[in-house]
């Protein structure tokens, strides 16, 4: 598709509606492959709530937040890895086989992990989950991609984000469908592998991508499978483009002049233009993560319990909310990103993010500073029944947040009649909880009782609401439109691995952060992060809209380039500025 990423507009859907209802082969093809998508969302949604339970099963995950962290990161480092790998076994064996090893490594990362004795052998699963969603997410595009007629490519790869957005909401469903069933954790982690299964067989049935085929010399094989997805009166003329197509790309990787990976990044690298488009590409990337994106689909239910709702079902039943409206988001940005503009969303995106946290953070400090009283009186109550916080002293005036952030972890009994009422001070244990739920009370292990829990899940959705249509997919479509075509391949690898590291950073500290800083604090520091986002992205990434690759390239090359100026391909050198443009 010539002119930018493979962004669908309503025509398209529309001739998509219609070319699958007549070649439903297509259908299958996408919607085999899209599986990978599913499953990369279903990870990022299911691990948020089987935490809560994991840290109920394994005190050692209870008391360290860098063990609850690193089960949660391995799977963002697993991927990074597998993202790498995944692009050299797609060139090396092909599309659909990267798919079967992913679908396998999948498999195998969900049953390890719902037999799992020890955290250790959690983290051992996720690691292989991450090397599957990695190798899925580079894959599965380019598969449908490469197998999608061209005029409705961009609402068949569309689909592939809807489905990764599908994923994370069937996840919290799936999670909230298991919080009564015994060995809770391991069924919602060991349910993944069933869809990695379906789509191992189905893959099995299906054939590779014909462009990779063709780039192999096997040309009978690729046009058999290209007879399968165009009508009859179509076929010659697909044949021929892809033939065009493969010989003008090969002819591209001639002219860099370099075979090895470092050869190409020196010669990119080398190129103003590519620096130019690389700094935008990569900064987009980073600032989707580290505006704390991750935090919330991650540690969503976690969220909610620092909010002040103690109950693990509460907590996942509305961390829903946030999932589902990540997916309106998303169909959202479809309609919205050709109309508006990239830079113009991001730039809105960024203001509502930095709004957003910051009410997050002032919720958080309200709910800190009218945190209920710890009662000497509440706690002795249950000092024949369990034990009390070893720190607490009846000669230090202690609150609930006090209790909380006890070396030694200890959780906040609430009042039985008014939880904002004084409560007790325990040790966390099992005993602790059942000892607790039995006098009909609520036991906080993470947040406080009170009145602002509420407010913090509206500023959340209102978060979420404006990070999905802007940051959650424009940087992505900017990577795919800011590089010339012959270095796309090295400068969004880059981009990529720039994103998922980012990825680890913030998945890795969050919960310290909120150990070490406290949660209001920690969403003061995203909010302050964010607002340096918003004004590098204001002038660092170019608007690249309706503009062409070879537009693209012109315009980073010009000597009077500035990123927040609006150029058009009619322009003489100097450039037409719009003001200090965001459209």
């Amino acid at each position: 598709m010539e002119g930018g990423a493979t962004v669908a507009d309503k025509a398209e859907f529309k001739e998509c509606l219609r070319l699958t209802w007549t070649q439903p082969y297509i259908l299958q093809l996408v919607l085999s492959a899209g599986i990978g998508g599913l499953l990369f969302g279903y990870d990022t949604g299911v691990i948020s709530g089987a935490l809560l339970y994991i840290r109920d099963d394994f005190t050692a995950v209870e008391k360290s937040t860098v063990l609850r962290e690193t089960i949660v990161s391995m799977a963002v480092a697993g991927a990074i890895v597998g993202a790498g790998f995944g692009g050299w076994m797609n060139d090396k064996f092909g599309r659909k086989p990267s798919i079967l090893i992913a679908d396998a490594l999948f498999l195998a990362g969900a049953l390890i992990m719902a037999i799992a004795p020890t955290p250790v052998v959690i983290i051992v699963g996720r690691i292989f989950v991450g090397l599957g969603v990695g190798m899925a997410s580079m894959t599965a595009p380019l598969y449908i991609s490469e197998a999608s007629p061209a005029r409705i490519r961009g609402a068949l790869v569309s689909t592939n984000g809807l489905l990764i957005t599908g994923g994370q909401f069937m996840a919290y469903l799936i999670n909230l469908a298991f919080t009564r069933v015994t060995g809770t954790w391991r069924w919602m982690l060991g349910i993944a592998g069933v869809p990695a299964l379906i789509q191992f067989v189905l893959m099995w049935m299906l054939p590779e991508s014909p462009r990779w085929l063709y780039r192999q010399n096997r040309k009978e094989e690729a046009s058999a499978i290209l007879r399968k997805i165009y009508p009859a009166t179509e076929v010659e003329q697909e044949i021929d483009a892809l033939r065009r197509s493969v010989e003008d790309e090969i002819q591209l990787e001639g002219s860099i002049g370099e075979q090895s990976l470092l050869g190409k990044l020196r010669k990119a690298l080398s190129s103003k233009v590519v620096r130019r488009g690389l700094m935008a590409g990569i900064i987009a990337q980073v600032a989707q993560q580290f505006v704390g994106i991750n935090t919330v689909m991650y540690y969503s239910p976690t969220i909610v319990q620092l909010a002040g709702f103690a109950s693990n079902n509460t907590a996942m039943a509305l961390s829903l909310i946030t999932s589902g409206l990540n997916a309106v988001g998303s169909i959202v940005s479809m309609f919205f990103v050709d109309r508006t503009g990239r830079r113009r969303l991001m730039l809105i995106s960024l203001v509502g993010i930095v709004l957003w946290l910051g009410v997050l953070g002032g919720t958080f400090l309200g709910a800190a500073n009218h945190a209920p009283p710890v009662s000497q009186l509440e706690t002795q109550q249950f000092a024949n029944q369990t034990q009390t916080c070893p720190e607490f002293s009846p000669s230090v005036s202690w609150n609930c947040m006090n209790c909380l952030k006890a070396e030694s972890t200890c959780g906040f009994c609430a009042h039985d009649g008014n939880k904002l009422l004084p409560g007790a001070c325990l040790a966390v244990s099992e005993a602790s909880r059942r000892t607790c739920h039995a006098d009909h009370r609520e036991f906080y292990t993470e947040g406080c009782p009170n009145n602002f829990g509420w407010l913090a899940l509206i500023a959340l959705g209102a978060y979420i609401v404006s990070y999905s249509p802007g940051m959650g997919t424009v940087p992505w479509i900017v990577n795919s439109e800011i590089y010339p075509l012959r270095f796309r391949g090295v400068c969004g690898g880059i981009a990529a691995v720039a994103n998922w590291v980012s990825n680890l950073i913030v998945t890795q500290t969050f919960l310290s952060l909120t150990k070490a800083l406290g949660t209001s604090a920690t969403f003061f520091l995203f909010c302050a992060i964010s607002f340096l986002a918003l004004v590098v992205v204001f002038f660092t990434v170019p608007e690249t809209k309706g503009l062409q690759f070879e537009e693209v390239e012109k315009m980073l090359e010009r000597k009077d380039y500035k990123p927040w100026k609006r150029y058009y391909p009619d322009d003489p050198p100097k450039g037409r500025e719009i003001g200090l443009a965001v459209a």
